[in-house]
C-alpha cells in the first residue's frame, strides 16, 4: 500500500511538473513576438475601438503570435479599458507586455503641417488638401486673414475642419494680446483693420527688422490722407485670392477703378487682408516704427531704402534702376509703362509699390 501510494505520488508530480512546463513554454510562446517582427511599425489604434478589435489588428498586423495574448494580459493588468486612440511606432521585436504599455502610456504619433507668414487662405486649403492622414473637406471657408500661421500638428484621420477652426483660434488668441498693445497712436480703429494693414506689411517685406518701419510709411501715409498705393493689394485681387500673379502689373490694372483693391485709386486701407500675416507683422501694424518716412523703394544689396522726400526716393529709384541694368545685362528689365499716370505716381519695374 505504501509503495502505491509512493508509486501514486511520483507519478502525480511528473504530471503536475509536466503541466508546468506546458504552460511556462505557453507562456512564453505568448510573450515573445512573432519571427516577422523584425522591424519597427506602425500601428493605428481607431478611435472607439474595443480590446477584442485592437487584439484582433494586432495579430492581423503580425506584431503578435495571438490576439489572445493581449486580451490576457490586459485583463491581468487591469487595462482592458486604457488603451488610447491614436497612431503608434512598436519598436521591432516588442513583446506584447511592452506593446501594451505603449498603447496605454505612450506617445501619439503626430503629423504636422506648415502655414508659413504671408500665404493666402486657398494656399491654406491646398496644403490640409494635401496633407497626408487628414480626412474630410474644409467645409466653412474662413475669412481671409484669420488664420494664424505656425507648424501645426494633428493626429491620423483628424478632420481637415477641425486643423482649420484651430488654427482660426489661434489667431484669434494671438491678435487679441496684440490689441492690447497697440499704440495711443495707431491709424487702425478695428482688429480687422489690424489684419489687413499687418497683411500688408507681410507681403511688403520677408526681413523682420524692416516691418515695423514698412507699418510706418504706410501709417504716415494714412495720417496724411495718401494713397498707399501697394501692388501687393492689386495682386491679390487680380490672382483671385492666390497671391501669387507671375508677372508684372499693366498700366491698365494701376488704372483700373473697379478693383476693390487698387489703393493707386482708392484711399484708406482695402476692403480686408490679402494674405494671413504673423504675429510679427500684426505687431508691427499695431506699434509701428516712430519715422517720417513716407517712400521706400528695394535696395541693391537686398534691404529696402527708406526716405523721407520724394527727390531722395527718386534718387534711390535711379539707383535701383543702374543696379538692376547691371545684373541684367545684357537684358535689362524694361521699365513700367508710364503714359497716363502722375509723375508723383510713377514705380520702377519690380520695385515695392509705395515706392514712388
Amino acid at each position: 500500500m505504501f509503495k502505491f501510494i509512493l508509486k501514486l505520488g511520483v507519478t502525480m508530480g511528473a504530471i503536475l511538473a509536466a503541466a508546468a512546463t506546458a504552460i511556462l513554454g505557453l507562456g512564453a510562446y505568448w510573450m515573445q513576438p512573432p519571427p516577422s517582427a523584425t522591424i519597427e511599425a506602425t500601428f493605428v489604434v481607431p478611435r472607439g475601438a474595443g480590446l477584442g478589435q485592437i487584439a484582433d489588428d494586432l495579430e492581423a498586423a503580425r506584431l503578435i503570435n495571438s490576439a489572445e495574448q493581449i486580451v490576457l494580459l490586459a485583463r491581468l493588468r487591469g487595462d482592458t479599458a486604457s488603451i488610447k486612440a491614436g497612431e503608434f511606432v512598436i519598436p521591432a521585436k516588442a513583446n506584447p507586455n511592452e506593446i501594451l504599455d505603449i498603447l496605454i502610456d505612450g506617445k501619439a504619433v503626430n503629423r504636422f503641417v506648415t502655414v508659413p507668414e504671408g500665404v493666402t487662405v486657398k494656399n491654406v486649403i491646398a496644403r490640409l488638401n494635401s496633407a497626408d492622414g487628414l480626412t474630410g473637406e474644409v467645409t466653412t471657408i474662413p475669412a481671409e486673414g484669420t488664420l494664424l500661421p505656425n507648424t501645426y500638428s494633428y493626429a491620423l484621420n483628424e478632420p481637415r475642419q477641425r486643423v482649420i477652426e484651430r488654427m482660426q483660434a489661434a489667431m484669434g488668441a494671438a491678435l487679441d494680446a496684440a490689441w492690447e498693445e497697440r499704440a495711443s497712436d495707431t491709424m487702425v480703429n478695428t482688429k480687422l483693420e489690424a489684419l489687413t494693414l499687418a497683411s500688408i506689411v507681410e507681403k511688403e517685406t520677408a526681413i523682420a527688422a524692416e516691418r515695423a518701419v514698412v507699418a510706418s510709411v504706410y501709417t504716415n501715409r494714412l495720417r496724411q490722407g495718401m494713397r498707399l498705393q501697394a501692388d501687393p493689394t492689386l495682386v491679390y485681387y487680380l490672382s483671385e485670392g492666390t497671391g501669387r500673379l507671375g508677372r508684372g502689373l499693366k498700366r491698365s490694372e494701376l488704372l483700373d477703378e473697379s478693383n476693390p483693391y487698387n489703393t493707386y485709386k482708392h484711399s484708406g486701407l482695402p476692403p480686408g487682408p490679402i494674405a494671413n500675416p504673423g504675429i510679427d507683422a500684426i505687431l508691427a501694424a499695431l506699434t509701428p516704427a516712430q519715422t517720417d518716412y513716407i517712400f521706400f523703394v528695394a535696395g541693391c544689396d537686398g534691404a529696402t531704402a527708406f526716405t523721407k522726400t520724394y527727390a531722395e526716393h527718386q534718387q534711390r529709384v535711379r539707383d535701383w534702376r543702374a543696379c538692376e541694368f547691371r545684373r541684367f545685362m545684357p537684358n535689362p528689365p524694361k521699365a513700367r509703362p508710364t503714359d497716363e499716370i502722375p509723375a508723383h505716381r510713377v514705380l520702377a519695374e519690380g520695385t515695392n509699390s509705395v515706392s514712388q
